[in-house]
């Protein structure tokens, strides 16, 4: 069957072949259940993530692309237990979003795209301008005027144009759809091939792991596009006959802005106060996908967790301990750890991975701060 854009909440499609960033009334969109790919469908000689070009909604000729997936997969001793950690942040822009800044605009090339739009609270930002540049493709990001100086210089390093947007990343999110009406909004929290990109973590860690799938999963989640991706990649590998169960999936958010793990842990979608945090990564106060976000953590098995600033800056150090530098929004994922541990609702001889997202250099002020360094 030929794959299509989908509207997941009214069943509404779209052809695949022009593109569009959402449905004719604004909402967002999926693409049509892909069959997947088996193991021998795997090409080995392509580089990093493209080595799954065969499990993609179409075929591209020209990858935009700087070498960006197969990541380590490192298993350490935490609390007791032998987590795996996804050390995602090793990526060209040293983010996890390199997956899906490669996928979508390889493909948004392909259909003609020479210019984007991008909003972000930086590494999805760096991402979009790093690959836009290789792409040939001008690019226009806008940011809170909070981001870290780390992230906005790297987008300006690599040519594009940075609007700094006072306010709240929702209010950046806000002026970007209004831009919209003028030049391709590229978004990774809108567009459906960014999640075309981060369902390869799926498929890396399937290959990861002697071609199975872990029992359990846990992100960082704001926007929630490696929730989505991980299930996307894990229900075709399901679907492929290559996994027998999709493993659970776990949303780490930080309690200061928490609107996903508030709304799973209620029932309903919920409000919460919205409150500054060191983990700026995930602080969306309104996900475009919150039902689908939802889904995926109740039909998984999986859940939430929201975690205190001071969980958040005790995991970021343990995990620096150990040699591993990532930003406070990654961090989440060991805290989380933790608390479910303590909970029982992961046990210790379960295979857990920990998807560790960005670098720890992106966030050099707010880790400097933490130690009571000046820069």
């Amino acid at each position: 069957m030929t794959p299509s854009y989908l509207d997941p909440r009214s069943g509404r499609t779209y052809d695949l072949t022009a593109p569009r960033w959402c449905g004719d009334d604004g909402a967002p969109l999926l693409l049509t259940p892909l069959s997947g790919i088996s193991r021998h469908r795997i090409d080995s000689t392509s580089p990093g993530l493209w080595r799954y070009h065969a499990a993609l909604p179409l075929p591209v000729a020209d990858p935009v692309t700087l070498g960006e997936g197969r990541t380590p997969l490192l298993r350490r001793r935490l609390h007791g237990a032998e987590p795996l950690l996804k050390c995602d942040w090793m990526m060209p822009t040293g983010s996890f979003k390199d997956r899906g800044a490669s996928v979508m605009l390889s493909l948004l090339r392909q259909q003609g795209v020479t210019e984007v739009l991008e909003d972000s609270s930086g590494n999805g930002g760096a991402a979009i301008a790093a690959y836009a540049a290789a792409a040939g493709m001008r690019a226009t990001i806008l940011a809170p005027a909070a981001t870290s100086p780390a992230k906005t210089v790297q987008m300006r390093a690599h040519g594009a144009e940075v609007v700094l947007v006072p306010g709240s990343r929702q209010d950046t999110a806000d002026e970007a759809v209004r831009r919209a009406a003028h030049v391709f909004y590229a978004s990774h929290n809108w567009h459906p091939f960014f999640l075309q990109g981060t369902k390869t973590l799926a498929y890396e860690l399937w290959e990861d792991l002697g071609f199975a799938a872990p029992d359990n999963v846990i992100v960082p989640c704001g926007a929630g596009s490696n929730v989505l991706g991980c299930e996307i990649g894990f229900s075709e590998l399901l679907r492929a006959g290559e996994i027998t169960a999709l493993p659970r999936i776990f949303a780490a958010q930080p309690a200061n802005c928490a609107p996903i793990a508030a709304s799973f842990l209620a029932g309903a979608p919920a409000a919460p106060e919205i409150r500054p945090t060191i983990a700026e990564g995930t602080a969306i106060a309104q996900p475009i996908r919150l039902p689908e976000v939802l889904g995926v953590l109740r039909e998984t098995g999986g859940g939430a967790v929201m975690l205190t600033e001071e969980e958040i800056k005790q995991a970021l150090f343990a995990l620096a301990r150990i040699g591993l530098y990532v930003e406070p929004t990654s961090a989440q994922v060991l805290a989380a750890f933790q608390r479910l541990l303590e909970a029982g609702t992961v046990t210790p001889e379960q295979t857990t991975v920990l998807v560790l997202t960005g670098s720890g250099l992106k966030a050099t002020a707010a880790i400097a701060s933490l130690l009571g360094i000046a820069l």
